[in-house]
C-alpha cells in the first residue's frame, strides 16, 4: 500500500506527540503529506465559571480568558508542527476545529480523502492533563481507511521504544 497522505490528530500531549513522530517517520519514508488536525474538544462550549463566580461580567471575562488561552495553546501546537515538519521536508496543513474528537476527525478524513489515520493512545491513568478521547468504535465502524493508534510513551519524550 503506498501512502501519499496522512490524517494526525494531535493536540500536542505526549501521546499525541508519538503520533506526531510516527506521522512524520512514515511521511518522510513514503514522501507523504500530512494533515494535521488540532481539535478543542467540545466539553470546553460555555465553560463560563458560573459555579464559582458571582456575575455576568466577570463570568464573560472569564470565558473570553479561556477562549483565548485555549486559541493561543491550539496555535504553539500548529507553530512547533509546521516548524518541525518545515525543517524534515515534510509538506503539512494544519486545521483547527471545535467540536467532538471523533467527529473532528471523521470530516477531515471524509474531506481530504488520505491513505492512513494516525493517533495516539489515550493518556495513561495518573498522567496530568485533561483527557480527551477518540471513540475508537465509531472510528473503526466509519473510517474507511487504515487508522494506526501509536502507544503513548511512559516517559513522555514523544519516543515510543
Amino acid at each position: 500500500m503506498r501512502i501519499r497522505s496522512i490524517v494526525l490528530a494531535s493536540h500536542g500531549t505526549a501521546g499525541a506527540r508519538a503520533a506526531e513522530q510516527a506521522a512524520f517517520e512514515l511521511a518522510r519514508r513514503e514522501g507523504a503529506t500530512v494533515a494535521h488536525l488540532y481539535v478543542v474538544p467540545d466539553f470546553w462550549a460555555g465553560m463560563r465559571g458560573d459555579d464559582w463566580l458571582n456575575n455576568a461580567a466577570t463570568q464573560e471575562a472569564f470565558g473570553d480568558y479561556l477562549e483565548n488561552e485555549l486559541a493561543d495553546e491550539a496555535q504553539r501546537v500548529i507553530q512547533r508542527l509546521r516548524e518541525e515538519a518545515a525543517e524534515a521536508g515534510i509538506p503539512l496543513v494544519s486545521r483547527a476545529m471545535f467540536g467532538d474528537p471523533t467527529r473532528c476527525l471523521l470530516r477531515i478524513c471524509q474531506a481530504r480523502e488520505p491513505d492512513l489515520a494516525i493517533l495516539g493512545t489515550p493518556r495513561p491513568r495518573g498522567v496530568p492533563g485533561y483527557r480527551s478521547r477518540m471513540k475508537l468504535e465509531t472510528l473503526v465502524q466509519s473510517l474507511s481507511i487504515p487508522l494506526m493508534i501509536v502507544p503513548h510513551d511512559a516517559d513522555g519524550s514523544g519516543h515510543s521504544d
